[in-house]
């Protein structure tokens, strides 16, 4: 008995530039095709990024029960932890910023990029961020002077 062998339904192409919706269209139902799991790690891994886009924001010092290990510097990462559930995140975010701008103004700044660079690149709706400024700082200046 001789079987002929079977082949799966072509997919269809969509180009490279598509929006979502065109996409959605063209494949079809998304509950047929699969399921997409993005990890809380990846969300973090992005805010931080996203973070490190806006002007005047900083990181904060690796901590050990409360205490900063080192001091509170610009070029550190800002820390982010998120929490995913379904196709929504919330995200705790903790930042320094530069002195003297705006706390108010900066945290929107800070909120606004992080839901919509989120969104961009997971999908997910990000409906919360919960911002802690930890330290100013002074602006970065170049000190010009002779090397010893």
């Amino acid at each position: 008995m001789t079987s002929s062998p079977t082949t799966a339904p072509p997919i269809p192409e969509v180009p490279a530039q598509a929006g979502p919706g065109e996409v959605r269209d063209r494949l079809g139902d998304p509950a047929e095709r699969g399921s997409t799991t993005i990890a809380q790690r990846t969300v973090e891994r992005l805010a931080v990024h996203a973070i490190s886009e806006v002007a005047d924001v900083g990181g904060v010092a690796r901590r050990m029960f409360g205490v900063a290990l080192a001091g509170e510097d610009l070029d550190n990462a800002a820390k982010v932890t998120a929490n995913v559930i379904g196709d929504r995140a919330t995200l705790d975010v903790w930042i320094s910023v530069v002195y003297p701008t705006s706390i108010a103004t900066t945290t929107e700044n800070v909120r606004g990029q992080l839901m919509r660079r989120v969104e961009e690149f997971t999908g997910l709706r990000v409906t919360r961020v919960n911002i802690t400024v930890t330290a100013l700082h002074s602006p970065v200046t170049t000190r010009t002077g002779r090397v010893r």
